[in-house]
């Protein structure tokens, strides 16, 4: 990740007012379906394509208006994803982690929350009723979490993508971290151990 360090959060809460925090969520459920009835799901976890053409997660900058970092957050969440995130709110407790850059001088925190299948097809329904959706955000996409029979199909696929800033990365990590991949296809993709 050039250009970019991790960092704990007390060090990132404690850089001076000349840095700009923005907050990202992964969101995910448990999935029990199969794709072609052979090919388990296991679970869904959503990105979106950005005004950028680049892939992402939801979340933007936090406003001086915001009282913390999870405020900031959920008010972003709503604004990309509508109305249908009310039904819930990520905490301090879905915190995964932080990286800076020395350009442009921000902090990005990512953090991870497991919602019902049933929360997060409500978020995918209602996302183009969101007031950014057509503008910041283009759509939602799930990520497919096999590899069909050719090694090259699903997830090494979709990882061909282009990404913004840390979120491929911040993506390989919460999956291996929270278990949401088979252990055989972490071992086909040779995704190095994030501790």
């Amino acid at each position: 990740m050039e250009g970019h360090r991790k960092v704990e959060l007390s060090e990132a809460l404690a850089l001076g007012p000349d840095w700009r925090h923005a907050c990202h969520a992964l969101l995910y459920a448990p999935d029990p379906r199969k794709l072609f009835g052979r090919i388990p799901m296991r679970f869904a976890v959503l990105m979106q394509m950005r005004f950028d053409g680049r892939l992402g997660f939801p979340g933007g900058f936090v406003d001086a208006k915001d009282s913390c970092l999870e405020d900031g957050l959920n008010r972003e969440l709503r604004e990309e994803l509508g109305e249908a995130m009310s039904a819930f709110r990520v905490e301090r407790s879905d915190y995964r982690s932080s990286h800076i850059a020395a350009r442009p001088r921000v902090v990005a925190h990512f953090y991870a929350k497991r919602l019902t299948l049933e929360q997060l097809q409500a978020v995918e329904a209602r996302a183009p009723q969101a007031k950014d959706h057509g503008l910041e955000v283009l759509g939602l996409v799930r990520v497919p979490l096999y590899v069909l029979r050719d090694g090259e199909g699903g997830l090494p696929a979709f990882l061909e993508n282009s990404f913004i800033g840390a979120a491929r990365e911040q993506l390989l990590e919460a999956l291996q971290d929270l278990k949401l991949l088979d252990p055989g296809i972490i071992a086909k993709l040779k995704i190095p151990d994030s501790k």
